[in-house]
C-alpha cells in the first residue's frame, strides 16, 4: 500500500480509458491508495477535466473512441507542467512510447498493467525507475493478447485477422479455439 506522504499534497488524479469496467476498477483500486479520482471516457471529456481542474497525476489511455490520449496529455502539460503523467496502451511500440514522452508524459506501460504497476511509474522520480512487475506476462501470452487485440479491430473477422497478422487462416483458427496461455 502507498503512503499518502509519497503522493504529496494535492492527490488529484485523472484516469481517462473508454474501456468502461476497467476504468471503474482502475478508479477503485486508485482510491484506496489515497488518490482524488476524477474519470474519462473521451478526449473531450479528458480535455474538460484538464483545462478546469489540472490535476497533479494523470493516467491516459493511447487510443481512445473519439481521438488519441496524447491530446490530452498536451492540454494536461500546458496548464500544469508538474502533472506526473503516465501514458497506458494496449497498442505498445516504441514509437509511440518515444512520441509520449516527447509530449511530456512521465512513463509508458503497456496493457494489462495493474494499479500497483501504475502508482510505481506516476511515484518514480527522475532519477530512479520503477521496480520490475512482479509477475510479467509470459512472451506467449503477449502474443495471444496481441492476436486478441487484432481479431476484435477486425470485428472478429478471421480471414481479414489472418492477413493482417500475416498467417494462415488455418493456423489463426487452432489458436482463437485454445485456451489463452498464462
Amino acid at each position: 500500500m502507498t503512503e499518502l506522504g509519497e503522493i504529496g499534497e494535492d492527490k488529484s488524479l485523472l484516469l481517462l480509458d473508454d474501456d468502461e469496467p476497467f476504468l471503474r476498477r482502475l478508479a477503485k483500486a486508485m482510491e484506496k491508495r489515497g488518490f482524488d479520482v476524477m474519470t474519462a471516457e473521451t478526449v473531450a471529456e479528458g480535455k474538460a477535466i484538464a483545462s478546469t481542474r489540472s490535476p497533479a497525476y494523470a493516467v491516459c489511455d493511447l487510443r481512445l473512441e473519439d481521438g488519441n490520449g496524447l491530446d490530452v496529455v498536451e492540454v494536461l502539460r500546458e496548464r500544469r507542467p508538474d502533472c506526473r503523467i503516465v501514458v497506458l496502451t494496449g497498442y505498445g511500440a516504441i514509437a509511440t512510447a518515444v512520441a509520449a514522452v516527447k509530449i511530456g508524459a512521465t512513463d509508458y506501460l503497456s496493457k494489462p498493467a495493474d494499479a500497483t504497476d501504475i502508482v510505481n511509474a506516476l511515484l518514480s522520480t527522475e532519477d530512479e525507475l520503477p521496480p520490475p512487475p512482479e509477475n510479467p506476462m509470459s512472451a506467449d501470452r503477449v502474443r495471444w493478447e496481441h492476436i486478441q487485440r487484432v481479431y476484435e479491430l477486425c470485428d472478429r473477422n478471421v480471414s481479414e485477422t489472418a492477413r493482417r497478422l500475416n498467417m494462415h487462416r488455418r493456423t489463426l483458427q487452432r489458436i482463437l479455439a485454445k485456451r489463452s496461455p498464462r
